[in-house]
């Protein structure tokens, strides 16, 4: 029997000039748990900028999605819940990366309950509504 987890996490983010945002996802392969990563490049990105921060933002969510959906190795089963993945990846790369544009970005497609569930830091002007 093949067991299937869709725990995925963000390791920090090295800055915005080299830095990467990490992403490791627990798959089974062959009834052995292992992890995926993925490394976004920030490379030449300024998330203090709103054109960096949405392209930035888009990678995040693009690397959610590689790891959740598609993967690296063949042998890899996917998440039983896609979706719930992709959505705790992206979630948790936004937390890490801890950039007041990326999160109001995340914020414009996601509540404010999904935010707190990812420990989501909220800036200033959000969190005084």
């Amino acid at each position: 029997m093949y067991t299937k987890t869709a725990f995925l996490r963000a390791a920090s983010f090295l800055g915005a000039a080299a830095g990467c945002a990490l992403f490791a996802g627990n798959v089974s392969a062959r009834d052995h748990i292992v992890t995926e990563s993925y490394k976004v490049n920030t490379q030449g990105l300024d998330p203090s900028r709103p054109a960096d921060a949405q392209t930035l933002y888009t990678r995040l969510g693009n690397a959610a999605w590689f790891v959740c959906v598609r993967g690296w190795r063949a042998d890899l089963l996917p998440a039983d819940d896609r979706k719930a993945c992709y959505e705790q990846a992206l979630g948790d790369a936004v937390r890490v990366t801890n950039k007041p544009l990326v999160t109001q970005i995340y914020l414009a497609s996601h509540t404010l309950q999904e935010a707190a569930a990812h420990h989501i830091e909220l800036p200033e002007q959000v969190a005084a509504k």
